[in-house]
C-alpha cells in the first residue's frame, strides 16, 4: 500500500463534486499528492464507464515521472494501465486508462477528435504555470464540453493560483486540500561586490550559500537555477566542496532519461546530494531527501523575440508565488531552510504572467483557424494586436487564405505540431530534400552550436556544415569552433522531426546533409521566413530590403557581402536598419517558382519632395521589394491622393495662404468657441488635415504640383465649407471691421481667438454711445 498523502482525505469529496458537476477546481499545495493520487481515484467513478482519464502535465520530465510513479504504485510497468505521451516519445497501450500527456499533445488530440471519444475526464495539473498550450487546451475543452460532450469531466489542479478567479471562469466549485509541510526558515545571504546575479561572481555567492545550507541543515540541498548553462557553471563552482560525501546532481529537460531518473531517486546511504535544477523541480516532481533550498530567484520563461521571429526563453525574476513554492520544497520531510540569493527588500510580482500575453501567437492563430472559432472561453484572451500579426504571418506562410481560413497546407502544418515557421519549411521542401529540411529546422530551433569567434559568423551555412561534419565524424570538424554536445542534441532533435515527417533510413539522412549548392540552405529556409527574404540595395552593398518593407544591414565582418538575395534567420532590430546576425543566400529563380503568387506589378504614385511634383511608376515587385521600376505619366486621378499625402507630410503651411484665408480661419475658430450653438466647422490645423479629402481635394483636381494651387482657390475651398446661413452669422457676429464715430471703418484682429482686438485712436471714438460688441453681444 502506498504511504498516505494529505489529499487522500479529500478524494471522496472530489468524486462527489464531479458526480454532481462536470467541472471542478482543486487547490492543493506541493506535497499534497494531487498529481499521483487524484487520477487513480477517478477510475472508480461511475461516470468514467471504462473510458480513459487524461492528465495534462506542463513539463515532459514531470509527465514521465508521474506516469512511472502511478504505474509503480499499481505494480505495473508504465504503458499498461498508466501511460504517457510526450514530444517524440509514447508509452501507451490498449489497456491504458490513465494517460499523462504534455500540452501540445492534448491540443492535437482535441483537434483530431473534437468529441474526445473514449475520454471521460481531462485533468489539468499545475495550471498555475499558465503555459499558452495549457490555456488553449482548457479553452478548447470547455468548448467541447459546452457543445459536444456535456458528460466530459474537467478538473483543474494547482498549488498556487487565484483559485476564486479560476473557479469563476470555470463556473465550478472549488476544493482546497492541506499539504504536507513543515516550517521553513527564510534567509537572504548577502552578496558581496560583483556577486549578485547576473554579475560574473554569482557562482561564488551560490557556492557560499550551498556550503551554508549543508552546514546548517541535514539532508540534501536543492538549488534552483535558470537553465542548463547555469547548472554547468554552478557544477564547476561547487566541485571540490569540503563537506564529506557530496554528489552534485543536475536536473533539467535535456538530460538523458537515465540521468533524469537518477536525479529523482534518493541519495545512497551515507551520501548527501546537491541537486542543481531548473524550475522543473518547482512543482509536480518529488525529490526525496531535500531539507534545504538555495534559490537564485531567476527562471527562463518564454517571450517573443522579434530578432529571431520566434518565442525564445529569456531570464526573468521569478514571482512571489514561485518563490514560496520553491521554498516549500525544503519543508516536505521536516523543518528546513530556504536561502534566497536576492536582497530581502526586492519586491517580486505576485504571480507568473500568462504566456498568452507575452509570446508569439502564430501557433495559437493556426490552432484557432483549425478549430474554426475565435470566441473560446478564455481565462485571459489573446491580445488583439499580436494575434493580427500572427495571422498576417500565417498568410505569408500559406497556412491561411485571404479570408483567414485554414488552407490544406495549414492543416498539414497543424498536424505536424511544429511552430508554423518550421512546419512550413519542412512541409514545403521537395520530397528528396525533406530529410535535409529536418536538419535545418533543428538548427534554427536550437541555440547556435558554434562557439568562440565562430559564434559571430553570420553565414548560417557554417552551422549546417558543422553538423554535417559531426555526423560523418569528419576530421574537418576541428575547423569549426562547435560544441559536440550541442551538435549531438541538434542531431537528436532533427531525427525527431525526420520521424515526424515520415523520413526513414540512416544512409538517406546522411546524404541529405550534403549541401548540393550554395543556395540549398536558403532555398529551404525561405519558407520559414518569407517575411525576411531580402534583396541587396543597388546603391549600398551592405544594405538589404526585406519582403516586409524593413531595412537590414550586414555586420562589418560579414562573410555574406556581395550576395544579391538572402533569407535572414536572426537579426537585431535597430531604430533604422536592423543588423543581420544569421542568413543564407537563396536562388531568385527558386523564389520565383515557390512564391509566384507574391510577385506582381503595381502602379505607384508618389510625391517627390525634391521636384515638389507628383510622379508615377510601374513597379515589378516581390512583396515590398521593388525589383524594377519604370516611369510613366501621372494620371489626374492618381495625382490628388499623392498631393493630399504631401500636405499631410509637409503640413498646412505648404499651402498658399492669403491674408483673406488666414483671417477667415481665425474668425471662424473664434466664433466657434464663443457661440458653439451655431455649428460652425472646425478650422483648426488638426481638423483641416484630417478632412483634406472633403474640402481641399476638389480644388486639386487636374493638378500635379502643389504650387499649381492658387491662393484664391485655397480661400474658396475654405469658404465653401460655410453655407449661406453660417456665412451670414459669421459676418454679423464676427465682422471684419467696425464703423467708428469718426466715420472710418477699423479692422478687428482675431489673432487671439479668446480676446479680439480693435486698434483705434481714442479721438475717433468721441461720441460713441456704447462699447463695441461682437459675437451676439458677448
Amino acid at each position: 500500500m502506498p504511504d498516505p498523502a494529505p489529499i487522500d482525505a479529500l478524494l471522496p469529496e472530489i468524486l462527489t463534486a464531479l458526480a454532481a458537476h462536470p467541472r471542478l477546481v482543486l487547490q492543493a499545495p506541493p506535497g499534497a499528492g494531487k498529481t499521483t493520487r487524484v487520477p487513480p481515484a477517478l477510475l472508480a467513478a461511475p461516470w468514467r464507464a471504462d473510458r480513459r482519464i487524461l492528465m495534462l502535465e506542463p513539463r515532459r520530465i514531470a509527465a514521465r515521472a508521474a506516469a512511472e510513479f502511478m504505474a509503480a504504485q499499481r505494480g505495473e510497468a508504465v504503458g499498461a494501465s498508466v501511460g504517457y505521451r510526450i514530444r517524440f516519445e509514447s508509452k501507451v497501450s490498449a489497456a491504458t486508462r490513465i494517460e499523462v500527456v504534455t500540452e501540445g499533445i492534448l491540443t492535437r488530440m482535441i483537434q483530431d477528435d473534437p468529441e474526445l471519444r473514449g475520454i471521460a475526464a481531462i485533468v489539468f495539473d499545475e495550471f498555475h504555470e499558465r503555459h499558452l498550450q495549457g490555456d488553449l487546451g482548457a479553452a478548447l475543452a470547455l468548448d467541447v464540453q459546452a457543445n459536444l460532450r456535456p458528460d466530459l469531466r474537467l478538473l483543474i489542479m494547482s498549488a498556487t493560483l487565484d483559485g476564486e478567479r479560476v473557479a469563476r471562469w470555470f463556473d465550478a466549485p472549488q476544493l482546497l486540500s492541506q499539504g504536507r509541510s513543515f516550517p521553513v526558515r527564510i534567509a537572504h545571504p548577502p552578496a558581496r561586490q560583483g556577486e549578485a546575479w547576473p554579475e560574473r561572481g554569482w557562482t561564488t555567492h551560490l557556492r557560499r550559500s550551498v556550503e551554508l545550507a549543508l552546514t546548517e541543515n541535514e539532508g540534501d540541498v536543492l538549488a534552483f537555477l535558470p537553465g542548463k548553462r547555469e547548472i554547468e557553471q554552478a557544477a564547476g563552482a561547487l566541485a571540490g566542496l569540503t563537506v564529506q560525501a557530496i554528489r552534485i546532481v543536475p536536473l533539467h529537460g535535456e538530460l538523458a532519461l537515465s540521468e533524469q531518473r537518477a536525479a529523482l531517486a534518493a541519495a545512497a546511504p551515507g551520501t548527501r546530494r546537491v541537486v542543481l535544477a531548473t524550475n522543473v523541480a518547482e512543482s509536480s516532481l518529488t525529490l526525496p531527501g531535500v531539507r534545504s533550498v538555495v534559490d537564485l530567484g531567476i527562471a527562463r520563461e518564454p517571450a517573443f523575440d522579434p530578432n529571431s521571429g520566434f518565442t525564445r526563453l529569456t531570464s526573468v525574476a521569478i514571482s512571489q508565488a514561485s518563490a514560496d513554492q520553491r521554498a516549500g520544497r525544503a519543508g516536505r520531510l521536516a523543518a528546513g531552510s530556504a536561502y534566497r540569493l536576492w536582497p530581502q527588500s526586492k519586491r517580486l510580482d505576485a504571480e507568473r504572467r500568462a504566456e498568452i500575453s507575452q509570446v508569439e501567437l502564430s501557433q495559437l492563430a493556426l490552432e484557432l483557424a483549425g478549430w474554426g472559432a475565435d470566441s473560446l472561453p478564455w481565462l485571459d484572451a489573446p491580445p488583439a494586436g499580436p494575434l493580427a500579426q500572427a495571422r498576417d504571418l500565417l498568410q505569408r506562410l500559406g497556412a491561411l487564405d485571404a479570408g483567414q481560413r485554414i488552407t490544406p497546407l495549414g492543416q498539414r502544418m497543424l498536424a505536424l505540431g511544429a511552430t508554423p515557421r518550421l512546419a512550413a519549411a519542412l512541409l514545403r521542401a521537395p520530397t528528396d530534400q525533406r530529410s535535409f529540411a529536418a536538419d535545418l529546422i533543428a538548427l534554427v530551433e536550437a541555440r547556435n552550436p558554434l562557439r568562440g569567434e565562430d559564434v559571430r559568423r553570420d553565414d548560417f551555412r557554417l552551422r549546417v556544415a558543422a553538423l554535417s561534419a559531426w555526423r560523418r565524424r569528419d576530421p574537418r570538424l576541428r575547423e569549426y569552433a562547435a560544441h559536440p554536445d550541442a551538435l549531438a542534441a541538434i542531431a537528436q532533435l532533427a531525427d525527431g522531426w525526420r520521424r515526424r515527417a515520415g523520413e526513414r533510413g540512416e544512409a538517406r539522412r546522411e546524404s541529405a546533409m550534403e549541401i548540393s549548392s550554395s543556395t540549398a540552405v536558403g532555398d529551404l529556409l525561405m519558407h520559414a521566413f518569407p517575411d525576411r527574404i531580402a534583396r541587396q540595395d543597388p546603391a549600398d552593398a551592405r544594405r538589404y530590403t526585406l519582403a516586409n518593407g524593413r531595412g537590414a544591414r550586414l555586420v562589418e565582418e560579414s562573410s555574406l557581402l556581395g550576395e544579391p538575395w538572402l533569407v535572414i534567420v536572426d537579426l537585431r532590430h535597430e531604430q533604422r536598419d536592423s543588423l543581420i546576425f544569421a542568413a543564407a543566400p537563396l536562388d531568385p529563380e527558386r523564389l520565383q517558382r515557390d512564391f509566384a503568387e507574391r510577385f506582381g506589378e503595381r502602379r505607384n504614385v508618389r510625391w517627390n519632395r525634391t521636384t515638389r511634383a507628383v510622379e508615377a511608376f510601374i513597379e515589378r515587385h516581390f512583396d515590398a521589394i521593388v525589383l524594377e521600376r519604370r516611369s510613366v505619366p501621372a494620371q489626374p486621378e492618381d495625382a490628388v491622393p499623392a498631393l493630399l499625402a504631401a500636405v499631410r507630410e509637409l503640413g498646412l503651411e505648404a499651402l498658399p495662404w492669403s491674408e483673406q484665408a488666414i483671417d477667415l480661419r481665425r474668425r471662424v475658430n473664434a466664433l466657434r468657441g464663443w457661440n458653439p450653438e451655431l455649428g460652425l466647422p472646425d478650422f483648426s490645423d488638426a481638423a483641416l488635415l484630417s478632412s483634406l479629402e472633403d474640402w481641399l481635394a476638389p480644388f486639386l483636381a487636374g493638378k500635379r504640383r502643389l504650387d499649381a494651387l492658387q491662393a484664391s482657390e485655397l480661400s474658396n475651398a475654405l469658404a465653401a465649407r460655410l453655407d449661406h446661413r453660417l456665412r451670414n452669422a459669421l459676418d454679423e457676429q464676427a465682422p471684419l471691421v467696425v464703423a467708428v464715430p469718426s466715420g472710418m471703418q477699423r479692422a478687428i484682429d482675431y489673432t487671439d481667438e479668446t480676446a479680439p482686438v480693435l486698434a483705434v485712436k481714442l479721438q475717433e471714438l468721441f461720441g460713441l454711445a456704447d462699447t463695441p460688441r461682437i459675437a451676439a453681444g458677448k
